[in-house]
């Protein structure tokens, strides 16, 4: 069996979906593992590295001649697509809900797609995570980010000169992102609260030493291990929930998504002239439309003294450890497909009945 692993080409993208590690390992499990060149420079993982785990190098149309199974990190474009050995399979995020026209040019060459963003949330998927293990580094990436934005420090200062108070940051949706932010926020000293739509996230942020700011009477919960989209009542009872804690706030991190569909709009055109002249808030939402009415993706806005900085992509920021977490994930997922060095794609199971989304010039799941 061969793995191709080819280079990213999308543009601000450092990560690598194979590193030298986990190369080694299904080397020495009689797996044939050809790497593009260049594929790991953006991650630090150097050609001769790969060499030495016992991989090839080559070109891209070098690498996926003859390749059984292709892996990368973002959708393919359609020029991509085209390079894809008939028959083989990929091994990618899709987002297949947004991209109906990508999975119908995947199944029209025969090649089977499984999509990483779709693996379902349950307990014997979380190795495989790759949303999950992405996005927890993207959380702590977002204080950082906020921290280099804010003109002021995080902790509590006391001082000759006087005491300093500590910042106070509000976050808005406990994922695993979410999750990751408030921790990281509360260690480097700063008063945290958080809000979510499920009330039973409650304890997950009291656990981490924040304020869950409670929605009353229009909880919304969860579905399939991703938050459900809110109604207009619960927008509104949230917004009168968190009016007062968003003036205070020195730094506002927003994580809501919603699969397939743009974000929602948390906080609106009034919400950020309720904000403090020198605040920062962080939209990790960016890519799909942002939480924040001024947001634009990749860049930093000031709306009246407050800085609305698009974070798109952020896992990347952070290559490294982004890379080796993705391809852990892929060690994972490859124990389950192909157990013995062979590709047994068992539709019956429930994780891959889950992220197969064509196989054999048949969608399985449309968008």
């Amino acid at each position: 069996m061969k793995i191709a692993v080819l280079k990213e080409i999308r543009e601000r993208e450092h990560r690598v979906a194979v590193t030298p590690q986990v190369a080694a390992t299904w080397v020495k499990q009689g797996i044939q593992v050809s790497i593009e060149s260049g594929a790991g420079n953006g991650s630090w993982f150097s050609d001769q590295q790969y060499a030495e785990a016992g991989a090839t190098l080559g070109s891209k149309s070098e690498i996926l001649s003859g390749a059984d199974i292709v892996m990368k990190i973002n959708p393919p474009t359609e020029d991509e697509v085209a390079t894809l050995p008939e028959k083989s399979l990929l091994v990618s995020l899709l987002y297949h809900r947004s991209n109906a026209e990508l999975v119908k040019s995947l199944n029209s060459r025969r090649i089977s797609a499984i999509s990483l963003d779709a693996i379902p949330r349950i307990s014997r998927a979380q190795s495989m995570d790759v949303l999950s293990s992405q996005s927890n580094l993207a959380g702590y990436m977002a204080v950082i980010k906020g921290a280099g934005h804010l003109d002021k420090i995080f902790p509590l200062l006391m001082t000759a000169a006087g005491t300093i108070t500590p910042a106070r940051v509000l976050i808005f949706g406990v994922g695993v992102a979410g999750l990751q932010a408030i921790a990281t926020a509360k260690r480097l000293g700063a008063i945290v609260e958080a809000t979510d739509v499920r009330p039973e996230t409650k304890e997950q942020v009291e656990s981490l030493g924040g304020k869950f700011i409670e929605v009353k009477g229009a909880e919304v919960g969860s579905e399939g291990g991703y938050a459900k989209e809110a109604t207009d009542e619960y927008r509104a009872k949230q917004r009168e929930a968190v009016n007062k804690s968003l003036s205070q706030a020195d730094l506002v991190i927003t994580t809501a998504l919603v699969p397939g569909r743009k974000a929602p709009i948390l906080v609106d055109e009034e919400q950020v002239g309720m904000m403090k002249p020198g605040s920062v808030l962080i939209d990790m939402a960016a890519e799909q439309g942002g939480n924040c009415t001024y947001t634009k993706p990749y860049e930093v806005v000031n709306q009246n003294g407050v800085r609305i900085v698009g974070a798109a992509n952020m896992a990347s920021e952070l290559p490294i450890n982004a890379s080796e977490l993705f391809a852990k994930n892929l060690i994972e997922l490859m124990k389950l497909i192909a157990p013995k060095a062979e590709l047994v794609l068992d539709k019956n199971d429930e994780i891959v009945a889950g992220c197969l989304i064509c196989h054999e010039g048949e969608v399985l799941h449309q968008g």
